[in-house]
């Protein structure tokens, strides 16, 4: 009893906390047990809602808000308006307000609707109706209302709404068959088995009649591990039964070839194995933003600086009374009585408020729109659509376009990413010799014979998966065959094709085979056999791999049995059993399937000794097909310098065939396996250090090329924080390290978690790399949710991927085109729009700073308001949008063909300090240039004919218009993709100015109370010398970048350069050839 109150206390502790208990207790139809067995402790469990959105009606606004005032530029702006808004300052609070505002909004908006999608799911999911049986009958219910305890009716191609315990089914011997590609990608039928002692219940009212409890562990991520018994009261006395995985029924999964079963719910809601594997969905950032936020930081110590530097020569230059309160400027009363250290902060605000154009508000802006903008060229892209499905790329988030140009790792899943999914038997070795199914001899039948009975598959009529009729032909039923592997499926096909169409005309009579015991496969023997009798003889026929079938081996030819590449392989062998020894075995089966404790080792030795003394038939081959350019895909893939994993919930022989088939193992790569097969005959450490010594061989100057086998059980241990041997070391980074000197990566019975844990180590490694995921199932939404960008697959297995993805798109092979033209161009882009922007806003503002030591840190802004307001919203905007959407250094073509070019920008290489540093330089000359430009040329020098002298209004528009013209001309000589579009915008853009200018102070406007720019423009532009000033400040300005340009590119020129150059030598002689033909 103290035991039950314990499990009582735990269930209101939160999922996770299995230090308290590890053991729940399930009444069935939530019936108290008899009296006097055990104590009734009524339990409290979440129900069986599903949430996977973000936010609620009430906390949307104060959470989002949160989030985004978490950005370093959000928070830094609200500041500025707040500070507007408080102080008399230089410039309108509308400057910083409107702009921040318009960012704010938008992204709420987007996060907004994003979040209302995910309810719209879960909705939909909760409210799906399930059939409870409530006192002997069936009452229909919403999902979300459903109970641990209740007993549930689940029909055929009906989806499991919580995890079961399966207590009997429609079949007569308490089996069913499960589909899990939802789980763990597999498509292929699963066998699960009800409860001895419940399986002949097969109405209502004989199941509502069941008194049983359930005593089972708590919620546990882990698909494949249940640990478990049944308590049934027969005339008052509890009868316990043991329960494992193969009466365990996961949510998610699907009930087929069955026409309808009854469980009871154990695990409901966010306690189910598939929502413990669930990632939680964060906000990504992608690495550009990253640097953005760090270039914000070194700005805003620039800006501080100088709002230090100018205050502290502020009362340095007022320590004169005479310049402190001259005549024309006396203070108030109120003025003077103010504390002098008030007066320095409210100064220090001020110029930091005059300064703050250093910080562009409007990149953000601008950034925003480049990626919702660009976005639409992924989805407009007519070679990223599939006719088959009639279904385009997508895009779920644009904030990440960027990082699409940026990954070093891709984590990709196997069944319906890489394969169709599609097993085809292609041809059989016997004695030695290979034969294709067209082109069978007689004289093989055993072989033949142990193939069509060494399977566990099943016969169905017909099946409707996604509303397509299977096993129709020709307008009538023919048998469909279901299994729990599909290379059995495709063997079986093949035998049946081969049999009618070759043994027909030999086989005079049948033998009839009567199957008695089934030794099913499992990931460690990797083999499974069948006992069969016929004609007083006993047989036991066994298939698996290779390595696993030849050491059993006693006769065959061995020798002559080789796996082709790309291939899956399985060996077939057999002996004869006496009578004697088939005794034998039954009693070594019976006696371990009855055992309650170590079940599953005992029946490994069992199997052990029983497959043994096997002589050899031959083997099969069987291919799972390969989407479209899967393998042309992975290799420009690693030519582009990124790595590819494959995580995948397959077993180990199946996985590596499609490895080898899709080139991500080549006939020379030395596979070296991390499982669970060898850490039993070896240590997990000294594996692991084992490994370790091999792949370092290579930095000796012995090089290989390797390739890494793992699966999910030796992963959990090497993940395993806290190691039982002190002496172990750290296993993470041994296998970090074996992993980053190994070509590629397979992982195999991988968990939906362990494949987001897989990425996550992959991520936080020291080197920070930049990951993708990419699959198509929903066991696949925990890894594309962890990675820096996760796509999702249009796949069989439903649309859950591509609902929680970023990107969508139709096909593995469409992954080409998204990393190595599309993120290609995007971060190129984006990259000169973030340090063009710096770059203009430092020669924009820095002339005010120097203009301060001759107005007498006075704060007086050297521009018009009207320029100061529109420089960075109308004058200098739309060129670089425009720039940063439709720029081309490379063509497409020679993208996709040269996958290397995608190494020049990898790393963030465009965002460097080295590269931030040269662009704020060059802001700095060019300010300095135009500054001191004008000031010189101003000095000493009448400018109109009349001997006028310009005042402070023309010297800052010169400096303006100067400004102006050389950043807009600098973005044009970084412009190598050229239409109409661009002269349009780029030579408008200068055009507006002008034009503006000329509008601005030659009209006399009625709204405004002074208007100090009256005629300014127009008396710069009648002067001669300011024209000449104005050309030869931009040429001033321009030169030095130019040299450089043209010195790098002759010295060190990049692959992209040298493309460039001979790309343009190509243009110039076709066009040259074309004009001397004509």
């Amino acid at each position: 009893q103290r035991k039950k109150i314990s499990l009582f206390c735990f269930s209101t502790q939160c999922v996770g906390e299995e230090n308290w208990v590890d053991s729940r207790t399930v009444y069935i139809g939530h019936k108290e047990p008899p009296p006097g067995t055990e104590a009734f402790i009524q339990q409290r469990f979440p129900d069986n809602r599903i949430v996977s959105s973000k936010y609620t009606f009430w906390n949307f606004i104060p959470k989002n808000m949160f989030e985004q005032f978490r950005r370093v530029a959000n928070f830094y702006f609200l500041i500025i308006f707040l500070v507007q808004l408080i102080i008399d300052t230089p410039t309108s609070p509308i400057t910083s307000g409107l702009p921040l505002f318009f960012v704010i909004t938008v992204t709420a908006i987007k996060q907004g609707y994003e979040d209302w999608l995910r309810h719209k799911a879960d909705n939909a999911v909760n409210q799906c109706p399930v059939h409870v049986v409530q006192h002997g009958k069936v009452v229909r219910k919403q999902s979300r209302k459903l109970k641990v305890g209740d007993v549930v009716l689940v029909k055929e191609d009906e989806t499991f709404p919580c995890d079961l315990i399966l207590l009997s089914s429609s079949r007569d011997d308490g089996t069913c068959y499960v589909t899990t590609a939802s789980l763990d990608g597999e498509s292929s039928h699963k066998t699960y088995y009800a409860v001895q002692d419940t399986k002949a219940y097969s109405t209502e009212k004989e199941v509502d009649s069941i008194h049983a409890t359930i005593e089972c562990e708590q919620p546990q991520p882990d698909l494949y591990k249940f640990v478990g018994r049944i308590n049934i009261y027969m005339e008052n006395e509890p009868v316990a039964r043991p329960l494992g995985s193969e009466n365990l029924l996961l949510r998610g999964a699907t009930l087929k070839n069955t026409e309808y079963i009854y469980a009871v719910a154990i695990y409901t809601g966010m306690e189910t194995k598939m929502a413990l594997n669930y990632q939680s969905k964060c906000q990504k950032r992608s690495a550009v933003e990253k640097s953005m936020n760090a270039y914000l930081v070194v700005y805003l110590c620039i800006l501080i600086s100088k709002a230090l530097i100018n205050t502290a020569l502020k009362y340095v230059w007022q320590a004169d009374p005479n310049r402190d309160e001259p005549w024309f400027n006396q203070r108030t009363e109120a003025e003077r009585q103010r504390h002098v250290l008030i007066r320095a902060f409210t100064d220090f605000l001020a110029f930091m408020v005059l300064f703050n154009y250093i910080i562009p508000v409007s990149m953000y802006v601008t950034v925003e729109m480049q990626k919702f903008l660009g976005s639409y060229f992924i989805m407009w892209d007519d070679d990223m659509f599939d006719e088959e499905l009639g279904e385009r790329a997508m895009v779920n988030t644009s904030d990440l376009n960027e990082e699409l140009g940026q990954v070093e790792y891709v984590f990709t899943d196997k069944t319906g990413t890489l394969t169709e999914n599609n097993m085809e038997f292609i041809e059989c070795c016997v004695d030695g010799h290979v034969y294709v199914p067209h082109a069978i001899c007689n004289g093989q039948e055993l072989f033949f014979r142990a193939l069509c009975l060494c399977h566990t598959v099943q016969v169905k009529e017909e099946e409707t998966v996604d509303g397509i009729k299977h096993g129709i032909h020709q307008g009538k039923s023919t048998s469909l065959y279901i299994s729990s592997s599909p290379d059995e499926v495709a063997l079986v096909e093949g035998m049946k094709r081969i049999i009618l169409v070759v043994f027909c005309v030999h086989v005079c009579f049948l033998i009839r085979f009567e199957l008695l015991e089934v030794l099913t496969f499992d990931s460690v023997r990797r083999r499974m056999s069948v006992i069969v009798r016929a004609t007083g003889e006993f047989y036991l026929f066994c298939k698996g791999a290779d390595s696993s079938i030849f050491p059993r081996v006693i006769s065959g030819k061995v020798d002559q049995v080789r796996a082709r590449e790309g291939l899956r392989t399985l060996c077939v062998a057999y002996k004869r059993l006496s009578p004697e020894q088939y005794q034998e075995v039954c009693h070594l089966l019976s006696g371990a399937k009855l055992a309650l404790q170590d079940r599953d080792k005992r029946l490994a030795e069992a199997y052990d000794l029983i497959e043994k003394d096997l002589i050899l038939l031959g083997a099969t081959a069987v291919e799972d097909r390969l989407q479209e350019k899967a393998a042309d895909t992975i290799e420009s893939l690693h030519k582009a310098g990124m790595k590819v994993w494959v995580l995948t919930g397959d077993k180990m022989e199946t996985a590596a065939a499609t490895c080898y088939a899709s080139k991500l193992f080549r006939r020379n790569t030395q596979i070296l396996e991390l499982t669970t097969k060898r850490t039993e005959e070896q240590s997990l450490h000294d594996v692991l250090f084992d490994l370790s010594r091999t792949v370092l061989r290579h930095l000796s100057g012995d090089y290989c090329d390797y390739g890494l086998i793992i699966d999910g059980a030796t992963l959990s241990a090497v993940m395993r924080p806290d190691q039982e041997d002190s002496n172990s070391g750290n296993y993470k980074e041994i296998f970090l390290e074996i992993c980053r000197n190994c070509s590629a990566v397979l992982c195999c019975r991988m968990a939906p978690l362990q494949k987001a844990q897989i990425v996550k180590l992959i991520k936080t490694s020291k080197e920070h790399p930049i990951t993708l995921a990419i699959g198509d199932g929903a066991n696949d939404v925990s890894m594309i949710l962890e990675a820096h960008v996760g796509i999702g697959i249009m796949g069989k297995e439903g649309r859950q991927a591509a609902r929680n993805s970023d990107y969508a798109i139709p096909k593995f092979k469409h992954l080409k085109k998204m990393l190595l033209v599309h993120g290609h161009y995007y971060y190129i882009r984006i990259s000169e729009l973030v340090q063009y922007f710096f770059y203009k806003n430092v020669c924009f503002i820095f002339p005010q700073f120097l203009y301060q030591f001759f107005c007498g840190f006075s704060q007086q802004p050297l521009y018009d308001t009207a320029y100061l307001t529109l420089y960075n919203i109308s004058f200098t905007s739309l060129p670089i949008l425009l720039y940063s959407l439709i720029e081309q250094h490379i063509n497409m073509d020679i993208l996709k063909k040269d996958p290397s070019l995608y190494k020049d920008i990898a790393k963030n290489s465009l965002l460097r300090w080295p590269t931030f540093i040269y662009w704020t330089v060059l802001g700095v000359y060019d300010a300095i240039v135009m500054f001191f430009g004008a000031y010189f040329l101003f000095d000493n020098t009448t400018f109109t004919s009349n001997g006028q002298m310009f005042g402070n209004w023309t010297f800052g528009t010169l400096v303006f218009t100067v400004l102006v013209f050389t950043v807009t001309f600098k973005l044009a000589l970084d412009t190598h993709y050229w239409t109409w579009i661009n002269h349009f915008v780029i030579w408008g853009s200068l055009i507006f100015f002008v034009v503006f200018s000329l509008l601005w102070g030659g009209i006399i406007w009625p709204f405004l109370n002074y208007q100090r720019m009256y005629y300014v423009f127009m008396q710069m532009l009648s002067s001669g010398p300011a024209w000449l000033s104005i050309i030869l400040l931009i040429t001033a300005s321009l030169v030095p970048d130019v040299v450089k340009k043209v010195i790098w590119r002759a010295l060190w020129p990049t692959t992209t350069e040298t493309i460039q150059v001979d790309t343009c030598a190509y243009v110039c002689c076709r066009y040259i050839h074309k004009n001397v033909k004509e």
